[in-house]
């Protein structure tokens, strides 16, 4: 089901999410990029649930969404005021992408207000705040007149949600997780997110939808990669952000790229392969020849070589393909070009955490 028809929810149905965020109670709600798992971020009993339910380590900052408020005679909105009570030293070059990119899949990095809970930044000095375009997730923020804290609604490591059925999946058992069901996600990817909070310009800590080609033409800021607009040479131990680890947004089941076609030397590269692998193929090229790699019984996936489909597609396909029992999934190396830049950082760290067993996560 597509957002466009998605099942708007009845306002009693958002009234009791938000007397649930209110109680300290969790609610997995649709954001245009994946299903987020929801508290208050005032109340840091209720952040502590969050990590619980995840399986994630506390020292993971989360990443704080507030709603602009609803007022049709506004057109420019007072983002400053809304952001006062949680970050400090808003630039600018921030407001700029501000006013540009919110609401929508864009997060933003700035040195914390005093008042923000430390259970909330993983104990770090700043604090990753976003504005979600979906229409229920902004009802329910404006219901709320708060907060809310919500990284995506999965167990730790694991690959993220898009639809409300893999957030029941995900935590079968879990009876009083409420769960908003806003149809699949768009974006299908996590946010975009740059950091203003060292003072030295915009740096990019996440490809996403949003790139910096694209904030560049439409803002005239520019963004930098890390390390790439002063010799900072300190050392950052901790995350600063979600789904930075290197390990990451991972399926069970083993997962590789393979080269422009090279299908069959990554076939190749794992002998003890049992037989059954699924190879994802670029809807655009002509099907894989099975000649040459007999033992291999290899079912094609087709994907979409548009960037924005790919991405909006990518954890969909990798859930199902997890759930269908292959021995290993392959799937084509994401072209040059920073518009695959988000969709290669997924892959690339689902690789990584792929696998049966967890404890790949300690390699991070």
């Amino acid at each position: 089901m597509s957002s466009d028809s998605a099942p708007l929810h009845s306002s009693a149905v958002i009234d009791e999410a938000v007397q649930t965020l209110r109680n300290g109670g969790l609610v997995a709600i649709p954001t245009e990029t994946v299903y987020g798992l929801a508290a208050d971020a005032r109340n840091p009993e209720a952040i502590k649930k969050i990590f619980a339910a995840k399986g994630r380590p506390s020292n993971h900052p989360l990443i704080v969404h507030l709603a602009a408020p609803d007022k049709f005679d506004q057109t420019q909105i007072d983002w400053v005021a809304l952001l006062a009570p949680w970050a400090r030293d808003v630039s600018e070059d921030a407001l700029k992408l501000i006013n540009q990119f919110w609401p929508g899949p864009l997060t933003l990095v700035f040195k914390k207000d005093k008042s923000v809970l430390n259970e909330l930044t993983g104990g770090q000095d700043t604090v990753a705040i976003r504005a979600p375009a979906h229409p229920i997730a902004k009802e329910l923020l404006r219901k709320f007149k708060g907060a809310v804290a919500a990284p995506s609604a999965n167990r730790f490591g694991k690959v993220s949600p898009t639809s409300a059925a893999d957030v029941r999946e995900e935590f079968e058992g879990m009876l009083d997780l409420m769960v908003l069901d806003g149809g699949d996600c768009k974006v299908g990817i996590e946010s975009t997110i740059v950091d203003f909070s060292s003072g030295e310009g915009a740096v990019l800590l996440r490809p996403g939808a949003i790139t910096p080609g694209e904030i560049l033409s439409k803002t005239g800021v520019k963004v930098y990669l890390p390390g790439e607009n002063k010799t900072s040479n300190e050392e950052k131990v901790l995350p600063k952000v979600s789904g930075s680890l290197k390990a990451h947004y991972a399926p069970t089941t083993p997962l590789r790229l393979y080269a422009s076609g090279r299908v069959l030397d990554a076939l190749s590269e794992f002998p003890d392969t049992k037989s059954r692998v699924a190879v994802a193929v670029w809807d655009s090229e002509s099907s894989l020849s099975h000649d040459g790699h007999p033992s291999a019984r290899f079912e094609e996936v087709e994907v979409s070589s548009d960037s924005t489909v790919f991405a909006s597609r990518l954890y969909r396909c990798l859930r199902d393909l997890d759930q269908q029992g292959w021995d290993l999934i392959l799937f084509p190396e994401p072209p040059a070009g920073e518009e695959w830049d988000g969709v290669r950082d997924r892959l690339q760290r689902a690789c990584f955490g792929s696998g049966p067993s967890s404890n790949n996560h300690e390699s991070n």
